[in-house]
């Protein structure tokens, strides 16, 4: 996990995750949006990982594979779960979260020596 350097007025460093929330509009939602606007939207979206305990990083909005794209921390993958469920149940959006790694976090990844033997050998 990463280390979220926060503002010496809220105290220590604390370990965050980091997720990468990939969503695509339902019709409805579609229809919410054009209602709403994008900067609605994406304030909905900080509130509500903010009361999540997280942080929101970025997010864009895409005409590709998926409709919109956004970078958070949150607490931990518990807390990213119950986000996603939550985020589905509501409906609007077909929504998938995947955790993500800095490369810093890579770095540390390749330094671990893990034994694993290949299928056959």
């Amino acid at each position: 996990m990463a280390v979220e350097r926060r503002p010496p007025h809220l105290g220590v460093d604390v370990e965050v995750a980091k997720f990468l929330l990939q969503s695509t509009y339902t019709v409805e939602g579609l229809k919410g949006l054009v209602n709403d606007g994008g900067t609605k939207r994406a304030e909905v979206v900080r509130k509500t990982i903010e009361a999540s305990g997280g942080r929101m990083e970025s997010m864009h909005f895409s005409f590709g594979k998926h409709d919109t794209y956004v970078l958070c921390d949150l607490p931990d993958h518990k807390t990213a779960a119950a986000l996603a469920i939550a985020i589905r149940a509501a409906g609007g959006v077909d929504s998938r979260i995947t955790p993500v790694l800095t490369a810093e976090e890579v770095d540390e990844a390749v330094r671990v020596k893990e034994a694993y033997q290949p299928p056959g050998r």
